[in-house]
């Protein structure tokens, strides 16, 4: 299935996939199947179904901008049915990501592009630099409750893993960008 693995909200996205076979071998094809892929969020009355069309053998897609304009950014599950009367198969089933569209009409809004890991890395060092300046306690019993929170030894772990999956996620943004990887390095005699 060559559905693209991220689409941004408010563009007009196409695909195609070819022929295909079942389990037992046989040609799943346009002329015989229709192909559906079904697009799936965990909010409540998100979706979308986009029908493919003969292309070939195989079919093609386009998820209309009007339709992903809706989209809410994050992880989106898909799944692609065959039907020939009433035959259905699975041919295939995944995530994608949504991303916010930036484009904007009037003021623009706020918008927070950092991943997780960047927004949990910031965190973590904020806790850190407090519990530095003596301005938290790491546990503390009130009646029969008590509250502790992470060592400093602890942030400084977390804040080196953070540290990492971040630098991993860049170079991984480097790399689709058509940047290369910045480890790479060439010498020339």
């Amino acid at each position: 299935m060559k559905i693209p693995a991220q689409i941004r909200a408010g563009d007009t996205v196409r695909w195609r996939d070819d022929i295909a076979t079942d389990n037992l071998g046989n040609a799943i094809d346009s002329g015989s199947y229709t192909l559906t892929y079904f697009l799936r969020t965990n909010a409540a009355n998100e979706g979308a179904t986009v029908v493919g069309v003969p292309f070939g053998q195989g079919w093609e897609f386009t998820l209309s901008a009007a339709t992903s304009a809706d989209f809410d950014a994050g992880d989106w599950f898909w799944q692609a049915i065959a039907t020939s009367d009433s035959e259905k198969v699975t041919l295939g089933a995944g995530q994608l990501t949504v991303l916010a569209a930036l484009s904007y009409t009037g003021t623009p809004g706020a918008i927070d592009g950092r991943t997780q890991s960047q927004k949990d890395l910031e965190a973590v060092q904020a806790a850190i630099r407090t519990l530095i300046a003596g301005g938290a306690v790491q546990q503390y019993s009130i009646g029969n409750r008590q509250l502790s929170r992470y060592g400093l030894a602890d942030l400084l772990a977390l804040e080196g893993k953070l540290k990492s999956d971040v630098k991993r996620e860049q170079m991984a943004e480097l790399m689709a960008n058509g940047l290369g990887n910045p480890h790479n390095l060439f010498v020339r005699f």
